[in-house]
């Protein structure tokens, strides 16, 4: 199988092909450049890897959650490349894809979601992939909860962004920490060949983005109040 992945949900723009097992990768800090760099860097794995784009069997992109632009961007590149060169698509949690890089078995996936909040989500290894243990979501650094059972890791920059509401309540029931985690392209390609494998996948014009976020001009008291409402 041989699969294209892209991803610009945070501030990082990456992008990677699965060739059968095979991954290689680009990755960069790209701040709000995304538009700019994504095709060049697809079009670099693409001349390296001697593959174009109808050899491939699918296109794989960070479906969310994270940067409403930034997921915008990366809806309407797969389904640019994946209408012109009639593939299917499948989208990726970008929460999974942290738990992806952990090499832990339970992990508790947090991303920084600005406004004061976090994404989040708990992964349970199963088999070569992983089941969702806590459904993703977007809340208040004090709605995190560590799920009961088993030896739990915590990944992701919401430790970091906001690890002054989230250490003090959740350190002590986590194995280890590690904040420097972000969703990535090459973490969502393994994932993405076995969405494919179940048969996930899907035509280009039904790809979308997971948005949690229902009101982003909320403010900080208007949610804390929606939240104990």
């Amino acid at each position: 199988m041989k699969l294209l992945v892209i991803d610009t949900s945070t501030e990082w723009c990456s992008a990677a092909l699965w060739l059968d097992g095979r991954i290689l990768a680009r990755r960069v800090l790209a701040g709000q450049r995304h538009s700019s760099l994504l095709l060049p860097m697809v079009d670099e794995l693409l001349r390296e890897s001697a593959t174009s784009l109808r050899q491939l069997d699918g296109i794989g992109y960070g479906a969310g959650p994270g940067s409403f632009t930034g997921l915008r961007i990366a809806c309407a590149v797969t389904q640019g490349l994946a209408l012109g060169a009639d593939l299917p698509v499948v989208g990726v949690s970008t929460l999974e894809s942290i738990a992806e890089q952990t090499g832990a078995e339970r992990v508790l996936a947090v991303l920084d979601a600005r406004m004061a909040e976090v994404y989040w989500a708990a992964y349970q290894r199963d088999g070569s992939g992983w089941r969702c243990i806590t459904e993703p979501a977007l809340a208040l650094p004090e709605s995190v909860c560590v799920p009961e059972g088993g030896d739990w890791m915590g990944a992701g920059n919401g430790f970091a962004a906001l690890g002054e509401v989230l250490r003090p309540r959740l350190a002590a029931q986590l194995t280890r920490i590690d904040d420097s985690l972000m969703p990535d392209a090459a973490a969502m390609a393994p994932l993405a060949a076995q969405a494919f494998g179940r048969g996930e996948g899907m035509d280009a014009a039904l790809a979308a983005p997971i948005y949690l976020r229902d009101k982003v001009a909320l403010t900080i008291d208007e949610r804390r109040a929606k939240k104990s409402a």
